[in-house]
């Protein structure tokens, strides 16, 4: 059960945006619009400092480029959604639950009552995670100035994720992937606008395409 995690993870962020000077609307406006930690907090600084409005939408857009990813994957289990919901499944879908779906579905469903199972397990997926999310960012937001960030217990979310991260390890190319995001995400640290993040998915999609033609792609399960 990640939702801990997230619920940590969001209490620090609306701590967070309101310690950067946001007032109490514009922290619960950002929680319910932007819904996305990692741009959130890449943002808040640039906020604090006054940068102009493009930077804080470039730095938002390219933290959060991974989602084309997701996108691309997750289209054959929705494109037979009308676009409403194909739009809001958009928008509620995260990254432990689009990690915690695929986990469990790693094949789109061939007929209507498969693709209704998985829409449904994703649906509560999602719900269960912007709950927790956006529930206790709004608790951040209020108690901001009885949570001190000294606590860190954004650190939670991290380990949310690297729980999933190892569940997931179940093969050396799956292992070597994660390597390689994670030392060029170190290698691309000093980029801005979080861009190292954006470099660490590019470099192990093509490292990982590359090996997939190779004995070790065809010896192992996907």
């Amino acid at each position: 059960m990640v939702a801990p995690g997230i619920a940590a993870w969001g209490l620090m962020t609306g701590v967070a945006m309101m310690n950067s000077g946001m007032s109490t609307f514009e922290a619960l406006l950002m929680s319910l619009i932007v819904y996305a930690g990692s741009s959130q907090l890449a943002a808040i600084p640039l906020l604090s400092a006054g940068a102009p409005m493009w930077v804080v939408l470039a730095t938002g857009f390219c933290v959060n480029l991974r989602f084309v990813v997701f996108s691309a994957h997750m289209r054959p289990y929705v494109m037979h959604l009308p676009l409403w919901q194909r739009c809001a499944t958009g928008y509620f879908t995260a990254d432990l639950s689009y990690v915690l779906f695929t986990k469990r579905y790693p094949h789109h469903g061939s007929n209507a009552e498969q693709l209704g199972a998985q829409q449904a397990y994703l649906a509560g997926n999602c719900a269960v995670n912007w709950l927790a999310w956006v529930g206790f960012s709004v608790v951040g937001v209020v108690l901001a100035n009885l949570v001190p960030s000294q606590w860190g217990l954004g650190f939670a979310g991290i380990l949310a994720l690297l729980g999933i991260l190892c569940s997931l390890a179940s093969s050396r190319l799956r292992l070597m992937s994660a390597g390689i995001a994670g030392a060029a995400a170190v290698a691309a640290f000093a980029l801005p606008f979080k861009l190292n993040i954006l470099v660490a998915i590019a470099a192990a999609v093509a490292c990982c395409l590359v090996l997939e033609k190779t004995s070790l792609g065809h010896r192992e399960p996907s």
